[in-house]
Order: structure tokens, then C-alpha cells, then sequence
């Protein structure tokens, strides 16, 4: 199908789910061509090409009404946010904007003057917030993909709740510019898929520093593994938490499933993970939520939801002082965090301790939202990453969603969650390229953890692994280049050399071979399976004044040994 064509037929489907809730806007015609025609732009080989999205209405799409979910608030936007924008770029068209709770204050989604979508497995169910309408949308396949935005779990609770995947990146991977803020320094855009691979995809396409977002922060190099070790929560832990037996006997199966995969399981104290979420809300970094909308909120505009007005307008009681004392035990508890993560790879916890219902939010309606966040609200005041999978099939006979548990990892350990998780769901392996997409093999400083890898991770390169050349080829130590650099060449009395492998779209292999400087360029290499592959070579000319390291088989282990014989000098 053309992108006009799968356009159309997502918002057919959207409007023929039977459920004027989901969706606050349908992306107009003209707005909707324009990306259309920016997306087609990319090409049809693009990463995302042929997938149709939708868009949390506090994220901007050009040319649509961005309302946060208050009529009285909306603004149409003139440009799209950076991840809308670098989605398109990668071929993907967003058809519409969809509902959530008012400002993303809540993980109910029942806070919106637009209704409260219905929970696919028992409409008694709430949803989950705020990211509500986006996930509703993905669990009932309308669209490929959905971005939400998550704070305090707003991007894994809707997913728990309606049977899907939820990713929410490390804080500041995925830009924030044009978007509505509820916590500016905790805000974080995230991702509904139906499954582990197509979050990540997104996210990839999504992902990058953004000069214009002051939240933004460059990706360090970090390897790609997955986990070894886990911190799991003790069974009196789970009951103290409230979490109900069936999602205690899921979680179990859970663990036992990552122990058969060959990760350790640790027990942890979850409790400092818990006093961490309960400031988030509970503290003086609530007042951030008036930062950012209390002005509007205290003028009392017509379409406010009463418990989103009250929970905005009480952060004025709190004082710089209480910030402060904030702060101190929020350092505190992140000591725990730390020691924790030098222990384990991953956290494993249920994603909610249960499934409310509608009735009992009306009931109790902060009360339901504290408990439906019991596990996520920690996660940005740690600087974590995380992410929501389901397991196994549906529950009570198919009238509640199956169980979901989270994954959480340090800053920056986004591609080993992510690898973890889709162990965890049966999905493992390396990962697949999209059509067309092209492969280069990389044997310097674009090494995974080496210093030019962003240059590959910002256009969006997918890293494939680590193999070897065939034995005909020879490896040199250039001089005086900065970064230091391998040069690549060709000889008959060569060895095998360590590469990376990485794929790229069409688009993004151009860019990057036209920044490659000279004498380094890209040719033909061959590997050792015999497969031929795009790659770094090395023009003959810098060989002179260059150190023969072809012995030691890559430049990892060059720069090891050179590493050992620097501190042995210094001894």
C-alpha cells in the first residue's frame, strides 16, 4: 500500500472501533498530506515506512489542535515535535491524536473531559493513563505504533492494562521539544507496540540528541548484552505491595522463565525503590506540574478535570526549603539504587499490582492511581530505563489482560533491556534489518563503545553484532589521527580482523560515507562467512608512519594492551 492508502485505513479503522474516546482529532486532509508526502520522501525502503502511528494530544503534529486533554488549552501547532518529525523522516504517517488524562496527571485515564476509553479486555476496566488513547488504539490494531509520553509510569501502566508493549527510553534519548510538559526534568516520550522489536525500531527512529531541547543528553557508548543477573521481589514484598495473586503467580512464572534463560535471580529490598516513587507525588516535585500548566490551571478555564485541578493546585503549599529536604532523601535513596545495580543487571517487578475497575476510581480516585504506580513512579526520579511486556495469554478467561511484568535498567542500558525483554518474550536473536536497509562493518572507532559509534546511533544504525573479516586482511595503528583509528587493508598475507557490523537505511548510509574523511573510505569487505559487505577501508598512502597490529586481531584489543603498557610506564 502507498502511505496515502495506509493512512486512510488506520483512520477507518480508528473510527470504526466504536469508541469516540480513544481518538480526540483525526488528523485533518491537509495536514495529513504534507506528512504524507514527507514520509514518501523517505522512500519505500525506510525503517518505518508503510506503518501508520497516532500521537498523545500533548505531543505536536503539525497543522493539528494539541490540547493536553482541555479544550479550553488547545493551540494548533505550526511544527511538529523532533520525534514526530524524525518518525515521518523514517517513513511512518501519524493519523491521529488521541486522548489522555488532562496535562498527563494520572495512570487511570479516566481524567479527560473526552471520555475514558474502553479497556479492550472488560470495558468495567480503566484503560490506564495518561497515556490512555495510544494504547487503547495499538492493543485494538489500529495503528503499527503509538507514542505516549511517561512520567510516573504513563507509558507501562496503559500497556499492563491493555495487553501490550510499553518502552519508555532513558530520560533524554527522545526529545521533548513539542511537547506539552507535566514534570519537565522527568518527562519522557515513549512507545505502545504490539511488540518488543517494533518499540525498539521506533525508538531507534526516534531517538538522538536534540540541540533544541535543553532536557536532551548525548547517548554515552555503552555495550549491547543482555542481562545476567536480576533483581527479583521477595513474596512478602509482593503481598505488602498489594499485588493480587494472580499477578503474584504470573510474576513467579516470570522469573522463573528469565532463571531458565540462564540469568540470576537476586532478592532485593524493594523498599527504597518505593520511597523514591512515593517524592514523586508525595513531595515538593509535584510543584514542577505547576511549572508547567499551574498559571492556566489557577485561572480556572471551563474543561478541567476537578482531581487534575486539585492535585496541580496544591503544589503551591510546597517551599523551596521543602524542596531541598526533598532532594537529600531523594540522594539518599538513590545510593540504594546504585549499590543495587552494581549487583544486578535488570530490576524485575510486576508492572501493576492489580487491574481496578472504572467504579473504583470514582470511588477513590487518588487512591486507585498511588497503587496503579507502585512499581513505575520510581523509575525517572532514578534515571532508569524500562520497559512493560505481557506474558502468556490473557486472564480470568480472557476478561483481563495478560500478566505484565517491567524491566528496569541504568541510564543508557536501553539496548540490553531491550534485549533482555525480548528473551523474555521469545523473541531473542540478533537483530533484523529492515528491506533494503544496508550493512557496514566498522573496525575502528565506530566500534560499539568506541567514541564515534553516535555518529552511526544518531542516523538511526542498528548494531547487528561482532564477527571477523576473512584472513586477508591486515590492521595498522594510524598516525596522528584524532580520535585514534585502525586503518583497514587488503593483503595476501593478511589475518582475520574483529568488525562490527551495522545496518543503515539508504538514506543514512549516503550521509554517513559522504563524512567519511579521507585516507579512510568505504569499500568492499569480505567476511569471514564469506559474505561480502560495505565497510571501512584504508588508502595505501597512510600506511606510512602507521604501527602493524594486525597480530592482535582488532583495535579492542589494541587499545586494551596499549592501555596496559601506558599504566605500566607510569608504575
Amino acid at each position: 500500500m502507498t502511505s496515502r492508502d495506509t493512512a486512510r485505513v488506520a483512520q477507518e479503522k480508528l473510527a470504526s472501533l466504536g469508541d469516540d474516546a480513544v481518538v480526540i482529532s483525526l488528523v485533518a486532509d491537509e495536514a495529513l498530506m504534507a506528512l504524507i508526502l514527507s514520509a514518501d520522501a523517505a522512500g519505500a525502503t525506510a525503517a518505518l515506512a508503510g506503518h501508520a502511528f497516532v500521537v498523545k494530544d500533548n505531543i505536536d503534529v503539525a497543522g493539528c489542535r494539541t490540547t493536553a486533554g482541555c479544550p479550553s488549552y488547545g493551540h494548533v501547532a505550526t511544527q511538529s515535535a523532533t520525534v514526530v518529525e524524525r518518525l515521518v523522516a523514517a517513513g511512518a504517517v501519524p493519523v491521529a491524536k488521541t486522548n489522555l488524562d488532562q496535562f498527563a496527571t494520572g495512570l487511570v485515564g479516566t481524567r479527560s473531559p473526552y471520555g475514558t476509553p474502553q479497556n479492550p479486555y472488560d470495558p468495567s476496566l480503566v484503560p490506564g493513563g495518561s497515556s490512555s488513547g495510544s494504547a487503547v488504539a495499538v492493543a485494538a490494531g489500529a495503528v503499527s505504533f503509538a507514542l505516549g509520553t511517561d512520567t510516573a509510569g504513563s507509558g507501562r501502566v496503559p500497556a499492563a492494562l491493555c495487553g501490550i508493549v510499553g518502552y519508555k527510553p532513558t530520560r533524554g534519548w527522545l526529545s521533548n521539544s513539542g511537547v506539552v510538559p507535566a514534570v519537565r526534568s522527568m518527562d519522557c516520550v515513549s512507545v505502545f507496540a504490539p511488540t518488543v522489536d517494533l518499540a525498539w525500531a521506533v525508538a531507534v527512529a526516534a531517538g538522538g540528541y536534540d540541540a533544541g531541547d535543553p532536557m536532551s543528553r548525548r547517548a554515552p557508548v555503552t555495550p549491547r548484552a543482555t542481562a545476567r543477573r536480576a533483581g527479583v521481589m521477595s513474596a512478602e514484598d509482593l503481598e505488602r505491595c498489594g499485588v493480587i495473586p494472580e499477578i503474584v503467580a504470573g510474576y513467579a512464572d516470570a522469573c522463573a522463565a528469565l532463571a531458565d534463560l540462564g540469568v540470576e535471580l537476586h532478592d532485593i529490598d524493594i523498599e527504597p525503590f518505593l520511597t523514591m516513587g512515593r517524592l514523586l507525588y508525595g513531595g515538593p516535585t509535584v510543584a514542577e506540574r505547576y511549572a508547567a500548566v499551574g498559571e492556566f490551571v489557577a485561572s480556572d478555564p471551563p474543561g478541567l478535570d476537578p482531581t487534575v485541578r486539585e492535585i496541580i493546585l496544591e503544589a503551591t503549599v510546597w517551599s523551596a526549603v521543602d524542596a531541598y529536604r526533598n532532594d537529600y532523601e531523594l540522594r539518599s535513596a538513590q545510593r540504594y539504587v546504585d549499590e543495587t545495580f552494581a549487583t544486578v543487571d535488570v530490576l524485575v517487578t510486576p508492572t501493576v499490582p492489580r487491574w481496578p475497575t472504572i467504579a473504583e476510581v470514582c470511588a477513590a480516585p487518588r487512591a486507585t492511581n498511588t497503587s496503579l504506580g507502585t512499581f513505575t513512579t520510581f523509575t525517572n526520579l532514578a534515571d532508569l530505563c524500562a520497559i512493560a511486556v505481557p506474558l502468556g495469554e490473557p486472564c480470568a478467561g480472557g476478561t483481563r489482560p495478560p500478566m505484565s511484568v517491567s524491566l528496569h535498567a541504568p541510564a543508557w542500558c536501553d539496548e540490553m533491556l531491550v534485549a533482555t525483554a525480548k528473551r523474555l518474550a521469545g523473541s531473542d536473536g540478533p537483530a533484523t534489518l529492515p528491506r533494503e536497509w544496508l550493512t557496514l562493518a566498522v573496525a575502528g572507532a565506530h566500534l560499539k563503545g568506541q567514541p564515534l559509534e553516535w555518529q552511526l546511533v544518531d542516523r538511526g544504525g542498528i548494531w547487528l553484532g561482532t564477527t571477523t573479516t576473512s584472513a586477508t586482511y591486515q590492521l595498522h595503528a594510524l598516525a596522528a589521527t584524532e580520535p585514534p583509528k585502525p586503518g583497514l587493508v587488503r593483503a595476501a598475507n593478511g589475518s582475520a580482523i574483529e568488525v562490527d557490523l551495522w545496518g543503515l537505511s539508504p538514506t543514512a548510509f549516503g550521509d554517513f560515507v559522504q563524512q567519511v574523511p579521507a585516507p579512510l573510505c568505504i569499500g568492499s569487505v569480505e567476511l569471514a562467512d564469506g559474505r561480502s559487505t560495505s565497510g571501512f577501508l584504508c588508502e595505501p598512502r597512510a600506511l606510512e608512519g602507521a604501527v602493524d597490529i594486525t597480530h592482535l586481531g582488532g583495535w579492542r584489543r589494541y587499545l586494551a594492551e596499549h592501555r596496559a603498557q601506558q599504566q605500566q610506564v607510569q608504575q
